[in-house]
């Protein structure tokens, strides 16, 4: 009996602990998709709370800042951008809370199966299958977490997907179909123009870039996981078949997470080198 009154006391622990990073991980989950709208709202943008009458207000103030011909947002597109700037910070930091949770909760379940000496077949596989879950969404929510910040770095940018999703009006289309005329030439005039076109293409390369740097953060962090890992995994005797199982899964899931991130690092620093034929692949809808 004695061998078993330690490792159950710690699983009922465990177990409470278990409920209540389940249910701030669920609560911060829904905060993620319900609260950022109303966080980021103001006096003068409650009527963005509205998808539509965001997507309206982007589209309607785009054809005047392009009509426009200056250089600095109108005082209609500055309003959607600073509350899309809250937005996305709103989201990145609720993504940021939902992570730790979620590292913490999949710490405990992977020490209680490490620990769960007196548990059948079925609870450990149970456990260690809601670990590796929870593991693929604690990645998950760190891609949310890079994607927010580099949306607040560059609202703008982040912004134009509404530009073109669903049906465009006759004003809005003749405005596309001139930037899409005046990207193309880029590469031969050498620099963006009109001055609105340059803070597209300028924005839109600090957009990927912003991304590039995260990656590459985010990979560096990745390659001292990944080895320690598997050091750990190569010092860990063969007579522990659990740990080292569980040792070898998260070096498999570290190192693969890693190569993603490398991917997202390369392509989005090849985008913010040369913005300008990727901004005008994403207009043409083959981005």
């Amino acid at each position: 009996m004695s061998d078993h009154t330690v490792p159950l006391r710690f699983v009922g622990i465990a177990d409470r602990a278990f409920a209540g990073l389940a249910a701030l991980a669920l609560a911060l989950g829904a905060a993620f998709v319900l609260a950022p709208r109303v966080l980021a709202a103001s006096s003068s943008s409650d009527a963005l709370l509205e998808k539509g009458n965001l997507i309206g207000a982007v589209r309607g103030a785009f054809v005047e800042y392009w009509a426009s011909g200056d250089i600095g947002l109108p005082p209609v597109l500055e309003s959607v951008v600073d509350y899309w700037f809250r937005y996305h910070m709103a989201k990145a930091a609720i993504a940021a809370g939902l992570l730790v949770v979620l590292c913490a909760l999949g710490t405990l379940l992977c020490r209680t199966f490490l620990r769960a000496t007196g548990f059948g077949l079925g609870r450990r596989v149970a456990l260690a299958s809601a670990s590796g879950f929870v593991s693929m969404l604690a990645l998950f929510s760190l891609l949310i977490v890079m994607a927010n910040i580099q949306g607040a770095v560059a609202p703008f940018s982040s912004l134009l997907p509404m530009l073109t999703v669903g049906q465009v009006d006759a004003e809005l289309a003749v405005t596309l179909d001139q930037v899409k005329q005046l990207l193309a030439d880029v590469p031969s005039s050498g620099h963006p123009d009109p001055p609105a076109l340059a803070v597209m293409v300028s924005e839109f390369a600090q957009y990927h870039g912003v991304l590039a740097v995260l990656a590459v953060i985010v990979a560096v962090a990745f390659i001292g996981i990944s080895v320690t890992l598997w050091k750990c995994f190569a010092r860990t005797g063969s007579s522990d078949k659990r740990a080292k199982r569980v040792l070898g899964s998260f070096g498999v899931l570290s190192v693969s997470f890693l190569l993603v991130v490398i991917v997202l690092a390369v392509a989005n620093a090849t985008t913010a080198v040369d913005p300008a034929p990727a901004l005008l692949a994403f207009f043409e809808g083959g981005w």
